[in-house]
């Protein structure tokens, strides 16, 4: 599946993958989903993680879409000679290695621009390239441990909760290198000259929790789990369930919001309610709101709050979000051969992104991916010979 791209902000620019699992190949996907021309290139052992596919022998992994994947064995010289090669050519290069990896494999960053001055090499870790722990193991749950954003997530007298892997691995992670290598290419195109964009989940957490910062130093938040307003302390913004087992999002905080979410509630006139941001009467508070929200269904509570400003939402899983009218209008999920999937995000006006599938084997497309890059199909040829691509 060779991509010839013809959409897209980032239209033109050309990006190299050494692929990988989570927020890097989620950064690829960005950037890709934008119009640049990414070559994945996977590890050819059999089994590897980022190769996986269903019984069927379909790629499952949909990080993996809107780009051409090669499968390569950067153990073979030959290989890694490929690779710089694909790097003369290039504008940036992303990697998600352990520290020392990439240079170890001669596809470092000191190799890469000295073929390629301008080129932005993009480093994909947990813990950063230096420091005491950028040697170790990880994942997300670690990174945000330790960059203080799964500490508040819990509620009141329980152990923090991890929030999927939302936080560290794409939020402070893929997240954090695409706007690094986006940037990057910019500066790029100014100076002349690339450099290394090193993003670490540990400091993208850590900045995502800047406003916690803020409301910690202002004396508005304090170290209890649970009690404050955005950690469901408030009893104007938490999820309760519904008659039906279901749940319902309130997020009623300013106080004209908060006025329409008591009269849709039907407790405009309760004395409790009078005083929004007395912390004191929060517990009670809650507790007359959930007995509330359970005396209907989320769907009879979505009606009640239709066309308001209470801040009121249903709580969907992610398997029935795309069906929701407002998602619907906007096109927020699409599907693509038969696979529901979120769109690219975010919108741009004189350059739509897009999408394709993967490729239903990484690899399979191998020449026509490189063809595309510049390399002749007898060198195709010749590295499949030797065992260099698979």
């Amino acid at each position: 599946m060779a991509q010839t791209p013809t959409s897209g902000p980032l239209s033109g620019i050309k990006i190299i993958e050494l692929a990988g699992i989570g927020p890097c190949p989620f950064a690829a996907m960005m950037l890709a989903d934008a119009g640049a021309q990414v070559i994945r290139l996977e590890r050819a052992v059999p089994g590897a993680p980022e190769r996986a596919a269903d019984s069927e022998g379909s790629h499952w992994d949909l990080l993996t879409r809107s780009r051409a994947s090669v499968g390569i064995d950067l153990k073979n010289p030959e290989a890694i000679e490929l690779v710089l090669r694909l790097v003369e050519g290039a504008d940036g290069l992303v990697e998600g290695f352990r520290p020392g990896v990439a240079e170890r494999l001669g596809v470092g960053p000191d190799a890469c621009l000295a073929r390629n001055r301008a080129l932005v090499y993009g480093r994909m870790t947990g813990w950063g390239q230096d420091g005491p722990l950028a040697s170790r193991a990880g994942h997300d749950i670690d990174y945000i441990a330790i960059g203080g954003a799964l500490w508040p997530v819990g509620r009141a007298d329980s152990p923090p909760v991890p929030p999927l892997n939302l936080v560290g691995d794409f939020g402070g992670g893929g997240m954090l290198l695409a706007f690094g290598m986006v940037s990057a290419l910019l500066e790029a195109t100014r100076s002349g000259q690339g450099q290394v964009v090193d993003a670490a989940m540990v400091d993208g957490a850590a900045t995502l929790m800047t406003m916690i910062h803020a409301f910690h130093a202002s004396g508005i938040w304090n170290d209890e789990r649970g009690a404050n307003m955005l950690d469901t302390g408030a009893p104007f913004y938490e999820v309760y369930e519904t008659a039906d087992a279901k749940f319902l999002a309130l997020g009623g905080i300013e106080p004209q919001f908060y006025a329409e979410l008591l009269e849709g509630l039907g407790l405009d006139g309760d004395p409790l309610f009078a005083k929004q941001n007395d912390k004191a009467n929060w517990p009670a508070m809650k507790e007359r709101v959930a007995a509330v929200v359970a005396t209907r269904t989320r769907d009879e509570w979505d009606a009640v709050f239709a066309g308001t400003d209470a801040c009121v939402a249903p709580v969907l899983s992610p398997w029935e979000a795309h069906l929701h009218p407002h998602n619907q209008a906007r096109s927020t999920f699409v599907e693509v051969d038969g696979v529901v999937q979120p769109a690219p995000a975010p919108r741009f006006s004189r350059t739509p992104s897009s999408i394709s599938r993967p490729p239903s084997l990484p690899g399979g497309d191998t020449v026509s991916a490189l063809l595309d890059w510049g390399i002749e199909e007898a060198t195709v040829a010749k590295l499949r010979e030797t065992g260099a691509l698979s």
